[in-house]
């Protein structure tokens, strides 16, 4: 059934056309996931499907009696009242039944006032009302909702005004399951949570019966919870089966097949002119109008669009000594006045040249402290911060707070390397900011412009020890994808705090967790923690939250020594097993398509693309 369908949407910003000729429909069983560069119209298309926002043509049809749950970008918190009162709204009309029940029930103490038995009928009516749209359990709902989104009791008791990025976002999802929609509408879920709210939220959208649409630029979360992707791209929406990785093998066969029924048009276009030309006159000049008319009918096939993105030039990185970075008895936190509140116990650690450390913890663990405690930006309340020999620090900060607001995009970076101007406007536009762009106020750019600019101005100063605070949260994933290419031959140190699992899968090879006030160092990447960490299941909100675990390689021992005894295999253990190989093979596969694409071997990507 369809949920949501709309024809010939159309929308523009004064002279600026965001999107035009959109046509699209949600099914109740649709799973889709919606991609495209930074300002291709992807959270205002959400907008107009949600009623938020008109188009300037076509229109928009929701079926009757249908339900949306609409998490925006940006949640705004209310002026008033604590989280709790926020999520209270979803049962506004729960709310209102209670006040009629109460009116209800007071004419019924006073029989004198009326019709005893059209009272009691009355209150009867309502009654049964309430029970049937959940009255009697809602508020045990909310409190499994709130802790499936990792918000705690102590959490819900706090303004609303005051939360937090992380909290604001996990409080108007849990809004939005509180209404029970038919179909959620999520618009960039991902960005303010951590790998716990990344690992709860994925559970839930794969296992909900519920339509959902949701725009993120997370590959890895894309990857395991849609099985559709909408790409909006130069006012132009197009659909693909399947998910993230399947549409971008998807997208490459059909931008390759297109630049070749173009090119071999344009062939034809130029052979019949080059005719037409000769015989305009003459002998064959009758055919030569025949051909005219017949190419004047052609329908042109368009060129496939040049790429527009960010292309990162490699990074050079002096030399150090061996040691770059050694902590001694740190212990991490922060002073507010008199009062000191710890937040991490560090190990003594030895950070060598050439390292590559991910780190990974919850929102609030200290991640952001530590850094800046390394940094020397925030002082320790114990212990110390050592710096090797010929280090030269580029620090990206998660908020970008170190750019001037009243500056120009081009003074802002000619102010931390004085470049020609050619030269800097040049490198500018690696980074997409063409023309007079770089002549914005820095305070005017959005969050994925900004961090952009961030970004040129780091990499241009050449560090050896590149210490980056979430660097991709307002990036789409073409900026993404650039980024990781350059760090990945990036020759100098990396410290990387990041909820991107796809980024620091990549670049992590050691990392350190942040859990329970202290630092722990692990020996290998992100996909070998995932798999020798055991992983909480998540909990449905129609279900308490389960505290079961899964761990994927216990095995039950007997109860007695025996030297017969040998460890059965499940069927259970042998799929896990088949699908570890599976993945290394797919992931070897998505290797070998972009190297067929580079080469445009049409004929390598059509049989990759069938294996994968």
């Amino acid at each position: 059934m369809t949920i949501i369908s709309a024809a010939h949407l159309a929308l523009a910003y004064g002279d600026v056309e965001i999107f035009s000729g959109v046509n699209l429909r949600v099914e109740d069983t649709g799973r889709i996931g919606v991609v495209g560069p930074n300002g291709s119209g992807k959270s205002t298309l959400l907008k107009l499907l949600v009623g938020e926002l008109e188009p300037d043509a076509g229109s928009v049809h929701l079926t009757r009696g249908a339900r949306v749950g609409y998490v925006p970008q940006d949640p705004v918190s209310p002026s008033s009242g604590t989280i709790r009162d926020q999520l209270m709204n979803a049962f506004q009309e729960l709310r209102r039944l209670e006040i009629e029940l109460e009116s209800a029930a007071a004419k019924l103490q006073q029989p004198e006032l009326g019709d005893g038995a059209r009272a009691e009928a009355h209150y009867s009516a309502l009654l049964d009302r309430y029970e049937v749209s959940g009255g009697y359990s809602y508020l045990h709902n909310l409190e499994r909702v709130a802790a499936g989104v990792g918000l705690s009791s102590q959490a819900l008791e706090l303004p609303a005004i005051t939360a937090s990025g992380g909290e604001g976002t996990r409080a108007a999802l849990a809004k939005a399951l509180l209404s029970n929609p038919d179909v959620l509408v999520l618009d960039e879920p991902t960005n303010y949570l951590d790998l716990e709210g990344l690992a709860w939220l994925e559970g839930f959208l794969s296992h909900s019966s519920k339509a959902f649409l949701v725009v993120s630029h997370d590959r890895y979360f894309l990857d395991r919870v849609v099985n559709q992707v909408w790409e909006m791209d130069r006012g132009r929406l197009q659909t693909f089966p399947g998910n993230y990785s399947k549409y971008r093998v998807l997208r490459e066969e059909g931008r390759l097949l297109q630049q070749r029924e173009y090119q071999r048009q344009q062939e034809h276009i130029e052979s019949e002119q080059a005719f037409i030309r000769r015989y305009r006159a003459g002998q064959r000049a009758r055919e030569a109008r025949g051909r005219a008319r017949r190419l004047d009918r052609l329908e042109r096939i368009e060129a496939p669009p040049a790429d527009d993105a960010v292309t990162f030039s490699g990074i050079d990185a002096g030399r150090t000594g061996l040691m770059v970075l050694e902590s001694e008895s740190l212990v991490v936190g922060f002073t507010e006045g008199e009062q000191t509140t710890k937040l991490l116990s560090v190990p003594d650690v030895k950070l060598e040249r050439g390292t590559r450390i991910g780190i990974i913890g919850g929102n609030g663990s200290g991640k952001t402290t530590l850094l800046r405690t390394m940094l020397g930006l925030v002082p320790p309340i114990s212990g110390r911060v050592l710096t090797g020999q010929g280090v030269k620090t580029g620090y990206y900060s998660q908020d970008s707070s170190e750019l001037p607001e009243d500056a120009t995009v081009l003074d802002a970076f000619l102010d931390v390397r004085n470049l020609p101007l050619e030269e800097a406007r040049s490198y500018l536009a690696r980074f997409l900011f063409h023309g007079d762009e770089v002549f914005q106020s820095v305070g005017s750019l959005s969050g994925g412009e900004r961090s952009r600019l961030a970004l040129a101005r780091l990499l241009i100063t050449e560090p050896n020890l590149l210490i980056l605070d979430e660097p991709t949260t307002h990036l789409d994933i073409a900026t993404r994808e650039a980024l990781e290419q350059v760090l990945l031959t990036y020759t100098g140190t990396l410290l990387l705090v990041s909820h991107d699992r796809q980024l620091i899968s990549q670049l992590a090879e050691n990392l350190w967790i942040l859990q329970d006030g202290s630092l722990s160092l692990f020996n290998g990447g992100y996909q070998q923690w995932v798999e020798q960490t055991p992983v909480a299941e998540p909990a449905s909100p129609a279900e308490k939250p389960s505290t079961r675990i899964r761990n994927r390689t216990r095995i039950k021992q007997p109860n007695r020594p025996n030297p017969q005894w040998k460890p059965r295999v499940t069927a259970t253990e042998r799929i896990e097993s088949e699908i570890l190989e599976l993945e290394n093979r797919l992931h070897e596969v998505e290797q070998q398509v972009v190297l067929a694409s580079e080469a445009q071997d049409l004929e390598a990507i059509a049989r990759l693309g069938v294996e994968h």
